[in-house]
Order: structure tokens, then C-alpha cells, then sequence
């Protein structure tokens, strides 16, 4: 059973709600466990193959500064495990390959995805966060946090979350019965967006919208700024259309869900 205060909702300001389940102590050991492993694989082989290139040069070239090379190597190497992270989560929109593989995703206190700046800084506090054995500080203070988040993420203003995992459309257990646009699959095209991927938090949060889209003010911007939440999550570009058209895009989104289901 979920422990309610691991799920949490962030809200839009016009209280469209975006739930995540916050990742646990657990699951996040995990992820760091896959990617210690790696950077440790990685890190032996330079540092061999460092080594064996060393030993092939002429010793008389290296006599004086040896104690420099070796000092460089080893910045190199913390160089190495900083910039793991920063390198993967700046690719993979917040997921080294340890998140990855475990279904962890970092993202903004807001719910959006997070930037070079705050990946930089929770992976320079990192370095604190192991700080007196492995994850010692980090795991008193997610212990503490109850968004079960270490010195990195408070200093970055980030949360770790259970990445939503897509599910088939012949999976929908709920009929889409919303008013939608019929015009609006002839006015957009969604050739290259993948339906199939979408979950039912994502289709909950479009209906969601175009149900009460009548009330709600600002309802273009809001329109694109779900529009690209989801460009975000599935990996794609943000889509360049006016704030007009994202709101006939997610009505066309609806319309080929119903299809598909439909045809099932």
C-alpha cells in the first residue's frame, strides 16, 4: 500500500492538478546502486587504459611530471562521476541510466522538467551527500524531508518521482465521452506524435480540460502548457503551433483515442 504522504499534486494556477508519486529511499538506492556500477566500470577502464599508455612512453619524458599526470587523472575521474549525471539527465529530460531502468524521473518542485542549473547543483551538493559514508547525509536527510528528497534536490528545488509508465490503448478502462471539436482532426495533423504511448493520467488530465475549458481563464496558455508537458514526458520536441491551435490539437488527441477504441 502507498504511503499517502509519497504521492503528491502539483497544481496549476488554474488547479489542473499533476500527480506524482514521489520516489522512495528504496527505489532511489536502487537507481544509484545501477549507476555507481556503471561509473565504476567506466572509471576502471580509463583509468587502465590510462595506465597502459603511460607505461608504453618513455619513462625518461614522465620522470618529473609524473606526480601532475597522476593528480590530473584523478581530477579527471571526479570530473567523470560529476558529469555523469549531468550529462544524462540534460539527455534523458532528468534520468541517468540508473532512473532509467528503475522508472525514476527528476523533475522541478512545479512539475516541470528540470534545466542545466538545477541539474549542476544537486550534483555538486552530491559530493555532501555521501558525505560521512555512502549516502550518509543524503539518507538522514531523506529520512527527515518528507518528500523523501537529499541535500541536492532542497538546494535545487527538485523532487525524484516515479516516472508514469505508458499503457496500450486497448488498456483504457474509461470510455471518452467528452464534447469534442469534430473539426479539430481536420484543422491538425498528428502524424509522428505516438497515441499509443499516452497513459491514463494523460488522458485523464486532457479531458479534464477540454471539460471545463469554458470556465477557465488564460485557457490557450493552459493549452500549450499541457500540450508541451506532454512533448516533454514522451521525449518529443515542443511543438511550434500558436496558443490556438493547442487547444484543436488535444480536442484531435481525444477524437483518435475514441477511434482506436472504437475500433476495438
Amino acid at each position: 500500500m502507498t504511503n499517502p504522504d509519497e504521492t503528491i499534486d502539483i497544481q496549476t494556477p488554474e488547479n489542473v492538478a499533476f500527480g506524482y508519486q514521489v520516489a522512495g529511499i528504496g527505489s532511489r538506492f536502487l537507481a544509484t546502486l545501477v549507476d555507481t556500477l556503471i561509473i565504476t566500470i567506466l572509471q576502471v577502464v580509463t583509468f587502465v587504459s590510462f595506465a597502459l599508455t603511460i607505461n608504453a612512453l618513455d619513462d625518461s619524458l614522465l620522470s618529473n611530471a609524473s606526480p601532475w599526470v597522476w593528480a590530473l587523472l584523478s581530477l579527471f575521474l571526479f570530473a567523470f562521476y560529476w558529469g555523469y549525471y549531468i550529462f544524462f539527465e540534460m539527455l534523458w529530460n532528468g534520468q541517468s541510466p540508473g532512473k532509467r531502468w528503475t522508472g525514476l524521473r527528476v523533475i522541478r518542485s512545479d512539475g516541470t522538467p528540470i534545466t542545466l542549473s538545477e541539474s549542476l547543483i544537486r550534483n555538486l551538493v552530491r559530493t555532501i551527500d555521501l558525505m560521512p559514508a555512502t549516502y550518509g547525509v543524503g539518507v538522514i536527510t531523506m529520512f527527515i524531508d518528507k518528500q523523501s528528497r537529499r541535500l541536492g534536490d532542497l538546494a535545487a528545488n527538485t523532487l525524484v518521482v516515479h516516472d508514469r509508465a505508458p499503457i496500450s490503448i486497448q488498456q483504457l478502462s474509461v470510455k471518452r465521452t467528452i464534447n469534442l471539436r469534430p473539426w479539430a482532426m481536420e484543422k491538425v495533423s498528428l502524424e509522428g506524435f505516438p497515441i499509443e504511448r499516452l497513459t491514463n493520467d494523460d488522458l485523464t488530465l486532457i479531458e479534464d480540460f477540454l471539460s471545463r475549458r469554458e470556465q477557465l481563464t488564460h485557457r490557450d496558455q493552459l493549452a500549450i502548457q499541457i500540450l508541451n508537458t506532454l512533448h516533454t514526458r514522451l521525449s518529443l520536441p515542443l511543438p511550434t503551433i500558436s496558443r490556438y491551435e493547442a487547444e484543436d490539437t488535444l480536442s484531435a488527441i481525444m477524437l483518435e483515442v475514441q477511434k482506436r477504441t472504437d475500433e476495438k
